[in-house]
């Protein structure tokens, strides 16, 4: 995605302290890639017909809205409050449950081009083709454990005791999750 700016050297650096990846790019022009992601952004003067800040509402997912939030804001970002969405409205705060693609915050950059950030925990069935299941950081992988030892903890409960496989259903939990497939009972 090509997105409209006035400065490109003060884009370039709203990003860089993003902790975004600063692709090899021509002359002129700067691509940087969100962590995780194998989508980028571009800029550069004039490259394309509408004004700096007209673009809206791109979106970026993270497993984790309060910790993404976070890094956010110690970039010196400024950042919406987390917010959820929910079958009567929106709400404040993250998602009780924290149901995937129910909370959100935003941010712009300099220019005004708007950015929310959704919280997946889940990618719905089909959504992710399987394969090799990856995780952009270790604050990703953390956050994955997390749910996979919540998660389980009811699987133990359910079951009525320990589980001395309890590695193997991380495992099975962590990929399904990731590729949008059933969790295992």
């Amino acid at each position: 995605m090509t997105i409209p700016v006035s400065d490109p050297e003060r884009a370039r650096d709203f990003y860089r302290r993003l902790g975004w990846r600063e692709d090899k790019t021509p002359p002129g022009r700067f691509q940087f890639t969100p962590p995780g992601s194998s989508c980028s952004v571009q800029f550069g003067a004039d490259l394309v017909p509408t004004a700096p800040g007209s673009a809206q509402r791109m979106f970026l997912t993270t497993p984790d809205i309060v910790a993404a939030q976070d890094a956010v804001q110690a970039a010196g970002v400024s950042v919406s409050d987390i917010f959820h969405l929910a079958a009567d409205g929106i709400h404040p705060g993250p998602d009780p449950d924290r149901g995937s693609y129910r909370s959100l915050f935003s941010f712009e950059d300099p220019d005004g081009n708007g950015w929310q950030m959704q919280e997946v925990t889940s990618r719905l069935p089909g959504r992710v083709e399987p394969g090799p299941t990856q995780y952009a950081s270790r604050n990703d992988l953390a956050s994955a454990l997390r749910r996979a030892a919540a998660a389980h903890g009811e699987h133990e409960m359910r079951t009525g005791g320990f589980d001395d496989n309890w590695p193997d259903w991380y495992a099975e939990f962590m990929v399904d999750e990731q590729t949008g497939q059933e969790p295992p009972p």
